[in-house]
């Protein structure tokens, strides 16, 4: 009886020695996850300032324009810079709030940023390249400060947010085929409103500043490379940074 009855005493302290370093290993793996919620709560932030400055040098920049009597405000808003600003500044924000939220963008968001984080950076590039002509050229171009944030602060640290995001969805290469609906249809927009009032947002695209529709050609073609390689370079980065999901967080875009 007493060899019996000292049965569940022997068992007990195994039980509690056992389930010590159980509770220990649960709060190891507890610390990793803090560590990524601090680091997206940083992400956030970061978001918040850059949607505070893009609408900060909007402003200025419109109001920039405004010392020019010759040029008409509304204008400023047909440039294919400011729509794509207006686009980022949205997608900082829905980014800002989801990195509050949730450890893992959904794949909507993370679709929506690429696709305004390739429209700047193009812009941007688009830009420097005219500056830089306009030096060989009979005039030369002042870069104001909210021209110089909108072109060149924003996109480079968007991109950089963009490539250090571990919380990004792994996109699908047929994200390819969603970049180029945007810029085409304000291209012909562009050029539809340019021959009614005779003003263009960019030299390339005023027959009065090019050689001929050959060179206006080969401009847009430069862009559509410029599009469809950056969206390419974005896509990559996503698939090698990629980490699996938990099962309750969804899927990546199809491949």
């Amino acid at each position: 009886m007493g060899a019996q009855s000292s049965g569940p005493d022997r068992t007990g302290p195994i039980v509690r020695t056992s389930s010590q370093p159980w509770g220990e290993a649960e709060a190891r793996e507890a610390l990793p996850a803090r560590r990524r919620v601090t680091l997206r709560h940083g992400y956030a932030v970061g978001r918040l300032l850059l949607a505070a400055a893009g609408i900060i040098a909007l402003i200025g920049n419109y109001e920039y324009v405004l010392l020019f009597p010759t040029f008409a405000a509304y204008n400023v808003f047909t440039y294919f810079t400011v729509q794509s600003a207006i686009g980022a500044v949205v997608a900082f924000v829905f980014g800002a709030i989801v990195a509050l939220r949730q450890d893992k963008d959904p794949q909507w968001l993370d679709l929506f940023r690429a696709l305004v984080t390739t429209y700047i950076l193009v812009s941007g590039i688009v830009f420097l390249t005219i500056v830089i002509q306009s030096s060989s050229r009979d005039y030369s171009m002042e870069v104001p400060w909210p021209s110089q944030v909108l072109h060149f602060y924003i996109p480079v640290i968007a991109l950089l947010d963009w490539l250090t995001d571990t919380g990004k969805a792994r996109l699908s290469w047929r994200f390819l085929r969603w970049i180029m609906p945007y810029p085409i249809v304000w291209g012909v927009f562009t050029l539809v409103r340019g021959a009614q009032v005779g003003w263009y947002p960019y030299f390339f695209l005023d027959p009065a500043q090019v050689s001929g529709p050959l060179e206006t050609a080969a401009y847009c073609l430069i862009a559509v490379v410029l599009f469809l390689g950056i969206a390419a370079v974005l896509v990559a980065t996503s698939r090698l940074s990629w980490r699996p999901r938990s099962r309750g967080a969804g899927g990546s875009v199809p491949n």
